[in-house]
């Protein structure tokens, strides 16, 4: 459903189609809430990080195959809402491997949580990387991001804005952030390594 004065959805997905990022943003807008609401309605047990996680994941799989959506199949939410299903099954599963690999020695169930460690302000080895690079070479890095990504890493791998502080400047809520941020940052990484080969 279009929110008041924004652009129809059939107009946002042709241009969308064609490569711009801004009418993908606009679609994100649009259809956000309602796809949380749905991610939430059929994964009760998630919380809000990974809801906001499956959500970036879900936008970033229909932007790649933006090409390959058929308005005469379905209507943009209801492929959207298929590719976040799929998403959230993907992650469910990957969670329940890596939780399988954690053993606890103390039995704190907080000691072999990978969840704690998610999205924490402390630098991880890849943003030490990228920042001990050639800053004209990060913001190329992060120019190559879709545009949902790109402020956003800009402001915490050039700017070194704190997740809190981009949240607060920003207006997302701090999960959204760290979604992104993290989904930015494994998105440089695959630049990165797709340029050293």
């Amino acid at each position: 459903m279009a929110r008041p004065g924004s652009r129809p959805i059939d107009e946002l997905l042709r241009l969308a189609i064609i490569g711009d990022g801004a009418a993908f943003t606009e679609l994100w807008d649009t259809h956000i809430d309602s796809l949380r609401s749905y991610i939430k309605s059929r994964m009760k047990n998630l919380d809000d990080f990974y809801v906001d996680d499956i959500c970036s994941r879900s936008f970033e799989k229909a932007f790649r195959q933006i090409r390959s959506y058929d308005p005469s199949k379905s209507q943009f939410s209801t492929w959207l809402t298929n590719i976040a299903h799929n998403t959230a099954l993907d992650i469910v599963e990957q969670e329940n491997r890596s939780h399988k690999r954690y053993v606890s020695i103390d039995q704190d169930r907080s000691a072999g949580s990978a969840v704690n460690s998610i999205g924490s302000d402390e630098d991880t080895p890849l943003e030490s990387i990228i920042r001990d690079e050639d800053q004209v070479q990060t913001e190329k890095y992060i120019e190559g991001l879709p545009e949902l990504y790109r402020k956003i890493a800009k402001m915490r791998l050039v700017d070194g804005l704190q997740y809190s502080e981009i949240a607060e400047e920003t207006g997302l809520p701090l999960n959204t952030v760290r979604t992104r941020i993290r989904r930015a940052k494994t998105q440089i990484d695959k630049i990165k390594s797709e340029g050293s080969k």
